[in-house]
């Protein structure tokens, strides 16, 4: 686990406050130090089970079999603090993204500086506090799908990102990548993209020219060969299935498998004017169905892992009939999130705003289903706006 910090100690030994402890012998090195009590931060607990590929190459052992954070622009804030800033910075991506179209349109260059400073705006606030944007990616409105898509996966894939302990530039590749992923689609007909029914099959082969064209946009911008892959291949899939290329297995990155199951799971619970959106559950289920044959079923797991079965932004309704939305995932007890609650699904009626720790030892209350707004009238832009901003 990660050492935040030492809250309780005797005597006066000295040792490096942050850090990672990998060992039962480490704990009772540090005990016997005069350590009594320290915080650690789950979201960087790491699972030595796990391929080695996904822990920095530098990790080296330090004093006190402590390990230094490898990672300084990390810094944890609390959600009221960081939740403004998250919002600044989608509305910064979506404005970018339009800018993006506009350029394009009009035969100019993408601004590919201004997509990797918005980048790395996501990346700092995510290690800051990972909930505030992860709320607003769960939190979708139906007539904004494509600019919010690119800010989702961009959101979630940085989370991703982040769980598996890729290098900083790695990540800041990933989510560059993400949000242009579907910039190809300003060169499919307005009528194929908007089209409320199904695609025809030659609309469809329409449709999946994006992802080509996405490639050759990000690449004739200059971005890396990570980002590059990002944009045009997000829709392959292991068995050869997908698209524009046919790829299939070695011939698919972990980057790109990790795209495309960020991609798949925005879109299902996304909500279209052809198609109502699935609460996260119910996503990850047709996932799993789908592996290992379109998507990597180790990184699924980890995905899961990672944003948990009940999203920070998912809405849910517990035993007590209460409805609220998870404010604060819980690591170590994925199924005691802390939820703030807003209604009642007995009574029909909005209740007073309250925090409920699921985890907290005297909660009788626990998690029964995660829900859909629509089920019960609610607008959950609205709460969200007036509740859960400071």
């Amino acid at each position: 686990m990660f050492v935040v910090s030492v809250l309780e100690q005797t005597g006066s030994v000295q040792i490096k406050t942050q850090g990672w402890v990998k060992s039962q012998a480490s704990i009772n090195k540090l005990a016997s130090a005069g350590i009594l009590k320290v915080e650690v931060d789950p979201d960087k607990t790491l699972d030595l089970n796990i391929s080695k590929h996904s822990i920095a190459a530098t990790d080296t052992p330090m004093q006190n079999e402590v390990q230094e954070d490898l990672n300084p622009w990390h810094k944890s804030t609390a959600m009221s603090a960081e939740i403004n800033q998250a919002v600044k910075l989608v509305e910064e991506a979506k404005a970018l993204q339009e800018k993006a179209f506009a350029d394009l349109k009009a035969g100019n260059p993408i601004d590919v500086e201004a997509f990797k400073e918005v980048a790395n705006g996501f990346i700092d606030s995510i290690f800051r506090n990972q909930d505030a944007l992860s709320c607003i990616a769960m939190i979708k409105q139906k007539d904004a799908y494509l600019l919010e898509h690119s800010v989702n996966v961009a959101t979630l894939i940085t989370i991703f990102a982040k769980h598996l302990r890729l290098n900083k530039h790695i990540i800041e590749e990933l989510a560059t990548g993400a949000l242009l992923h579907d910039i190809g689609k300003i060169k499919v007909d307005d009528t194929v993209l908007n089209k409320q029914g199904k695609l025809s099959d030659k609309e469809f082969e329409q449709m999946k020219q994006h992802a080509q064209f996405s490639f050759d946009i990000v690449s004739e911008a200059g971005l890396s060969k990570i980002s590059c892959e990002i944009a045009g291949s997000h829709h392959e899939r292991l068995d050869g299935s997908g698209y524009p290329n046919g790829l299939s297995h070695s011939e698919i990155s972990q980057f790109v498998r990790m795209a495309s199951i960020v991609d798949v799971f925005d879109a299902l619970t996304a909500e279209r004017v052809y198609k109502k959106a699935l609460p996260p559950i119910q996503a990850f289920k047709i996932l799993r169905e789908s592996s290992p044959q379109h998507f990597d079923e180790k990184l699924l797991n980890e995905f899961i892992n990672c944003i948990g079965l009940y999203p920070v932004g998912s809405l849910v309704k517990l035993k007590s009939q209460r409805i609220g939305m998870v404010t604060s995932s819980n690591p170590a007890q994925p199924l005691k999130p802390i939820v703030k609650v807003f209604y009642s699904a007995k009574s029909m009626y909005h209740l007073a705003v309250e925090n409920i720790d699921l985890a907290e030892k005297h909660c009788t209350d626990e998690l029964e289903a995660a829900i859909k707004p629509e089920e019960f009238g609610l607008d959950l832009i609205k709460f969200f706006k007036h509740s859960v901003l400071p």
